[in-house]
């Protein structure tokens, strides 16, 4: 994706984060980028000093990537379950941080080591329950494969740690394309 682009999701990030957070209308947005325009997944992560304030993504999209950056960023600053009780507040917006991560399609794998730290995320599946952690989380976490499989078995999925192991579950592997703001 090139410099523009980029710039245009973040600007289009930021601005419909701070009318939602401020209470004021979002504005419209209209983009005819090419690198915008397809449906794709993709996540909005938002942290104040290091600190996560919000986190919700898409794997598939029916509507243009500039647009589901849009919603998921609005999401991510105001219904992230994790933060019902904290909210981000508009004091925060000068110091919050957005990263987007535009994702590859999912691609499934047998052998659930069978990744690149670092560089692939995960998503595991069993019935209903699904997890996920972005590629980044292995890096920031300093965790093994096993690791990473095992916590987002347990904390993203609700399945038993070592559930990974089980060929009843499902897991695929993406990788992402980051942007963040420089500050």
């Amino acid at each position: 994706m090139d410099k523009q682009a980029k710039k245009i999701l973040l600007d289009i990030a930021r601005k419909s984060i701070v009318a939602a957070i401020t209470g004021e209308i979002k504005p419209p947005f209209f983009c005819d980028h090419p690198d915008l325009l397809g449906k794709q997944g993709v996540f909005v992560t938002l942290k104040t000093h290091e600190h996560l304030r919000g986190c919700i993504g898409r794997f598939v999209s029916d509507i243009p990537l500039y647009q589901m950056v849009s919603e998921l960023a609005i999401s991510s600053a105001t219904e992230d379950p994790r933060f019902e009780f904290n909210r981000i507040k508009p004091q925060e917006l000068n110091q919050l941080k957005i990263e987007i991560s535009v994702l590859s399609p999912l691609m499934p794998i047998k052998n659930p080591l069978d990744f690149e730290l670092g560089k692939h995320g995960i998503f595991i599946k069993k019935g209903f329950r699904v997890g996920c952690f972005l590629p980044q989380v292995a890096t920031e976490t300093g965790w093994s494969k096993e690791e990473f499989l095992s916590y987002c078995c347990s904390s993203k999925a609700g399945l038993p740690a070592n559930a990974w192991k089980n060929k009843d579950v499902e897991i695929a592997i993406f990788t992402t394309e980051i942007i963040e703001e420089d500050k």
